[in-house]
């Protein structure tokens, strides 16, 4: 490991609690606390198992998904081109997330325990890499709030509030559908805030109203608001050489 890298892991290690390191165990040095039925079952080999799995699924995604494909291209375009062995782990992580991004050290982290289908590693995939393009392309301080406020806008309105979603989810028609697409990202930008930061939800809802027009706008690299089962992933990868983003 360079002299570098461990600097960083150590910075993860002092500022853990206050960034949400803490839901990511392997960030700090530590290790996920395992049950006492998978010690039984597996012993000590789970983890490894786990991350086995975990790196197969990945490959395959990164292979085969037109979505993750796109977010390779446009990273590289953009000057950031992914390694998936320096910048992709699978590590083991607490049950409330599957995934997350660490600025410190460039590095998006798959969930091995909790990432057990294609889909699921491609929605993390997906989520993460929009954060890595905005700290990318936007040099982005994860230390400000607002900041982070708007790739977590970004991330939800891109890869989870669909505008079918938001018609089939609650008492909603098709002439509000907008405006509840939009609480939907605000909704999930706040929790996802709040899951990271240390904050209070007034700090958290005020630091994503102070951003969200601009950031609810930026459709970038995808160029569109994926709609649930239409071809929308498939025609934003087919058209990514108008935008620039080939590999």
């Amino acid at each position: 490991m360079s002299e570098e890298h461990q600097e960083a892991k150590e910075q993860n290690r002092d500022e853990g609690e206050k960034w949400g390191y803490d839901l990511y165990p392997e960030r700090k040095g530590g290790k996920r606390k395992v049950g006492w039925w998978d010690l039984l079952w597996w012993g000590d080999d789970k983890g490894e198992i786990d991350r086995q799995k975990c790196e197969r699924r990945v490959a395959y995604v990164i292979e085969k998904s037109p979505l993750i494909k796109l977010m390779m291209d446009a990273l590289k375009s953009s000057g950031c081109e992914v390694d998936i062995r320096r910048h992709i782990v699978c590590e083991g992580c607490e049950k409330t997330v599957t995934g997350g991004y660490d600025p410190t050290l460039n590095q998006i982290v798959v969930c091995q325990n909790m990432c057990r289908q294609d889909s699921v590693v491609q929605g993390v995939l997906f989520h993460e890499m929009i954060h890595m393009f905005d700290y990318c392309r936007n040099k982005l301080d994860f230390k400000n709030l607002q900041h982070l406020a708007c790739t977590e806008i970004r991330a939800a309105n891109l890869a989870h509030c669909s505008f079918m979603s938001a018609l089939v989810e609650g008492n909603v028609s098709p002439f509000s559908i907008a405006n509840q697409h939009a609480k939907c990202v605000k909704d999930k930008a706040i929790m996802s805030v709040l899951a990271v930061r240390k904050v209070s939800l007034e700090e958290a809802r005020n630091a994503v109203e102070s951003v969200f027009p601009q950031c609810y706008a930026d459709l970038e690299p995808i160029g569109r608001r994926l709609r649930r089962n239409s071809q929308d992933m498939n025609i934003a990868y087919m058209e990514r050489h108008y935008y620039g983003y080939t590999s």
